[in-house]
């Protein structure tokens, strides 16, 4: 496949929409299937039995990303050649611009015990109301020597951190160690020339834990993903598309803008992106809805509130359809399984119903029938191809 596909891009009329199920995928075990195979999903199985399924690596084999990886790949931008940190992602979502040389990270308030080990990453998915205050506390008594400290509330515990003065490297480890019953890990330059950052990044988290001591569960700011400004070819360049992104969360809407979507009004939950995506129908012709949920409820481990997020998005199913889109496609940007709490490597499943696209023998959405669709197991960037083509948007290669 070329590393893009301007050549090939030809205009059209049609529209597509790309449904991401945050986290979908998970495993079969002994006690039940996976989260989405246990669902009641009438309306996604109606899709998939018009249309073709199949599963899809988000990196590779044997990796597991993280949702920005997933995300590039399903936009079609390979991920090895398009690395970005989740600082980064975190800025363009909440419209923080990033000058060249500044240096951002995607922060967790979390809970330490009183031996300085993290018993909760998320702090107990903290209130708004809760984080606000916590980071406005932050943003008012955190300063460092010769740095700018930027701070900026995200969602429940997420918030943004760029560090903004002369010599600042992005090349430093997470803090966060993506796991409870161990330590925060010391931040480590991995080129020289982030030594300064590594310091200033270890003397920010001793500021912070003094500063929140007395707080009863967000007593510390994990962080992870640091990375600077970034530039990406736009999805209008490579595929010629009018790109827009109904997104809740701020990576998201982040992610889209990157890659040149125009980010569409903020909705509050699932029934308001559909609306969103009804009234601006007419005004674009590739449509990203990202449903979170469901990534929310595996990393909390829970088995059923995965399944319930999953069924929510089945019954927002017929109300997309009815705008008519020419390609439909419903898939995740990787697995979170209730049983490991975390993203993990696993394939995740995919459908593209479209009036083009042809028919499978597959009847049901689910992990083990999408195995025998018509799609095969590929690499998730090979998805956006199959959607431009399935709708017209692609030329004849060669004579």
């Amino acid at each position: 496949m070329p590393a893009d596909l301007a050549s090939l891009a030809q205009p059209a009329t049609t529209r597509i929409v790309l449904v991401v199920i945050d986290g979908l995928g998970g495993f079969a075990d002994a006690a039940h299937g996976t989260e989405l195979e246990e669902a009641s999903t009438p309306n996604l199985d109606r899709l998939v039995s018009e249309g073709a399924a199949g599963l899809l690596e988000p990196v590779g084999a044997g990796i597991t990303p993280g949702s920005g990886p997933g995300h590039l790949a399903l936009f079609g931008y390979d991920p090895f050649e398009y690395e970005l940190g989740r600082g980064a992602l975190s800025a363009a979502g909440l419209e923080v611009e990033l000058r060249p040389g500044d240096v951002a990270a995607r922060g967790n308030l979390a809970t330490l015990d009183a031996d300085g080990v993290v018993v909760d990453r998320r702090a107990g998915r903290i209130a708004d109301d809760d984080a606000g205050r916590i980071v406005g506390l932050l943003a008012e008594k955190v300063n460092l020597p010769g740095i700018e400290v930027v701070l900026a509330h995200e969602a429940q515990h997420r918030v943004l951190v760029v560090l903004r003065g002369a010599g600042l490297d992005p090349h430093v480890t997470d803090t966060d160690p993506q796991t409870v019953g161990v330590p925060p890990r010391p931040p480590h330059a991995t080129t020289p020339a982030a030594d300064r950052t590594a310091r200033a990044v270890a003397e920010f988290d001793r500021r912070v834990r003094d500063i929140l001591a007395g707080e009863p569960e967000a007593n510390a700011l994990l962080l992870r993903g640091f990375d600077t400004h970034r530039e990406l070819p736009s999805m209008q360049i490579r595929y010629g598309l009018n790109p827009a992104a109904i997104a809740v969360y701020p990576m998201y809407r982040g992610i889209a803008r990157l890659v040149g979507m125009e980010v569409l009004a903020k909705a509050a939950d699932l029934d308001d992106q559909v609306s969103v995506l009804q009234s601006h129908w007419d005004d674009f012709d590739f449509f990203f809805v990202h449903h979170k949920p469901a990534d929310s409820a595996g990393e909390d481990g829970n088995f059923e509130a995965k399944v319930a997020a999953i069924e929510l998005l089945d019954r927002a199913i017929p109300a997309i359809a009815e705008q008519d889109p020419d390609v439909l496609v419903v898939t995740g940007d990787h697995a979170t399984p209730s049983q490991l709490a975390a993203h993990s490597w696993h394939p995740v499943p995919a459908l593209i119903w479209g009036k083009v696209v042809g028919r499978d023998t597959v009847s049901r959405f689910g992990e083990r029938w999408c195995r025998e669709g018509g799609l095969g197991r590929r690499p998730s960037v090979e998805l956006m191809p199959l959607m431009l083509a399935s709708a017209g948007r692609l030329a004849k290669y060669g004579a």
